[in-house]
């Protein structure tokens, strides 16, 4: 029977869609998750298509958007790639990989993707949300939308807002950010730009990032309800919890929010940056601050850098070397300064990259071979398939620990032997997952390819251990509770604050 037949059946998915991107869905969504888990029912996310680098393998080795894997441990559960059946991951110039259920699948211009990729897109939606279904037929889906639903060129080609809303009937919630001003607008606006069946599936709306005393916003709240004859079923305050941005340009306005911090990290910005969520236990250390570095200078005011993962390593490299980072980092290095490079970030501390298949922009750069910045006597050959695996090992370096996370790149490293590598040595027992090589003077140089090293407790402590240790300063004490169980603690808070504040009753009928 097609899940068409069966809506009656299932309790009634709530959609939450925004008045732009940026507005709060991911985080709207994700309180939702915890708050309906709490009470006793069985949430489960989904978005039907995301376009993020930010990325997650789940325990098939399928990639999807890493908003909705935090989603999922909202909902207590394991993420998986039928949660977020198709993921695009830009590659810049308007162009990006599309992720099908978790397989890459092929590359595509913006300019072609409604014309290939629109009906099997749909298929592949429809197919995740049966499979959720017959799997958990107790549970209440918690589906979020993408940008705006009413791009009004944009909307007979979309895949993941409205949709999705009039396939499965939801009760749909409206979001929008007063922060960004005009909420007003932004809200009569996507209203007016509804068709009549549409608008009515908006049964509430949510205005988020409220600053100051919410009782003023009473006035505002009326006249919203009155004009759209919608109920404002919550008004969320600012919450200051750290939460990875699903937009690489959202990197522009993190700053670190703990005041006088011993340790300085630098973290490289670059232009095909992917993976941030690797570093959301550093922004949860109160001994850090973290600065996003955009453009070349002297390094050397930063305890540790971090070379991040890259969806284009090749354009990223020639990116550092043109704008004369890759120079400033050999610089640090030379001055004992500490390094930790993630996949493609190891890959540039090497000495070469070759792209025989053109996987990795050989084609643009008219070369099969790039120099990297030429700290780790390493060599990276990109082949025509991609890497996608979780990862349990033990390290070796900075300590002997367990550890997890996974892999997703293309590419494999070697060690190159027409380099000394006398002085480079394993990070793990699994011996191509990272190497590091100490300096003569003092500091060293780490890539890894596990992405969410950091969230190795005992792992990371030791790292900064020996940066404290290096400073002259005492080790951190021992930790009482992971970054996992910080996480948790973050999720509980936001969906408390969110409790507080809105009003969910009317949707769960």
């Amino acid at each position: 029977m097609e899940l068409e037949e069966k809506l009656h059946e299932i309790k009634k998915p709530i959609m939450v869609l925004g008045t732009s991107s940026g507005a709060g869905k991911s985080l709207t969504v994700t309180a939702i998750c915890r708050i309906l888990k709490n009470s006793g029912e069985e949430p489960i996310p989904f978005k039907g298509q995301n376009m993020s680098n930010n990325a997650w393998v789940d325990c098939e080795g399928g990639e999807m958007a890493y908003s909705q894997a935090l989603q999922a441990f909202a909902c207590g559960i394991n993420p998986c790639t039928e949660m977020n059946p198709i993921l695009l991951k830009p590659q810049g110039n308007s162009i990006s990989e599309v992720i099908h259920l978790g397989q890459s699948i092929g590359i595509t211009s913006a300019k072609n993707y409604y014309k290939d990729w629109f009906i099997p897109g749909w298929e592949v939606i429809k197919k995740s949300l049966s499979s959720i279904y017959k799997k958990n037929p107790n549970c209440r889906l918690i589906i979020e939308g993408a940008g705006s639903p009413v791009e009004m060129n944009l909307i007979h080609r979309d895949l993941t807002n409205l949709r999705v809303a009039k396939y499965l009937n939801a009760n749909c919630i409206l979001v929008s950010d007063i922060e960004r001003g005009g909420v007003f607008a932004q809200i009569i606006g996507t209203l007016e730009l509804l068709k009549p069946e549409e608008r009515k599936l908006i049964k509430g709306i949510i205005i988020n990032r409220f600053r100051g005393d919410l009782s003023l916003f009473e006035e505002g709240k009326k006249w919203i309800e009155n004009k759209t004859k919608v109920p404002v079923i919550g008004i969320i305050p600012w919450l200051n919890d750290s939460f990875p941005p699903e937009d690489s340009l959202d990197l522009i306005e993190k700053k670190s929010r703990f005041s006088n911090p011993m340790i300085k990290v630098g973290i490289i910005n670059l232009p095909s940056i992917s993976n941030f969520s690797d570093f959301d236990p550093l922004e949860n250390e109160e001994s850090l601050s973290i600065e996003w570095i955009r453009e070349s200078q002297n390094l050397n005011k930063y305890d540790f850098i971090i070379i991040p993962g890259s969806k284009q390593t090749i354009k990223d490299q020639i990116f550092l070397e043109n704008s004369g980072l890759s120079q400033d980092i050999r610089d640090y290095s030379n001055s004992n300064g500490n390094i930790v490079g993630i996949c493609g970030g190891l890959q540039m501390l090497g000495t070469t990259l070759e792209d025989p298949y053109s996987k990795e922009g050989a084609k643009i750069y008219s070369e099969q071979t790039t120099k990297g910045i030429g700290l780790l006597p390493l060599k990276t050959t990109f082949f025509e398939k991609k890497l996608t695996r979780q990862i349990n090992s033990e390290s070796l370096w900075p300590c002997q620990s367990k550890i997890s996370g996974f892999e997703i790149h293309n590419g494999q490293t070697e060690l190159d032997n027409t380099q000394n590598s006398l002085n480079i040595s394993p990070i793990f027992k699994d011996l191509n997952l990272g190497w590091y090589k100490e300096n003569k003077e003092g500091g060293t140089i780490a890539g890894t390819y596990i992405h969410g090293i950091f969230e190795n407790d005992i792992w990371r402590d030791q790292y900064i251990n020996l940066i404290r240790k290096r400073k002259k300063l005492p080790a951190l004490e021992k930790r009482t509770s992971s970054y996992k169980i910080k996480r948790e603690s973050i999720i509980e808070n936001l969906a408390n604050e969110f409790n507080k504040n809105l009003n969910l009753s009317s949707l769960l009928n």
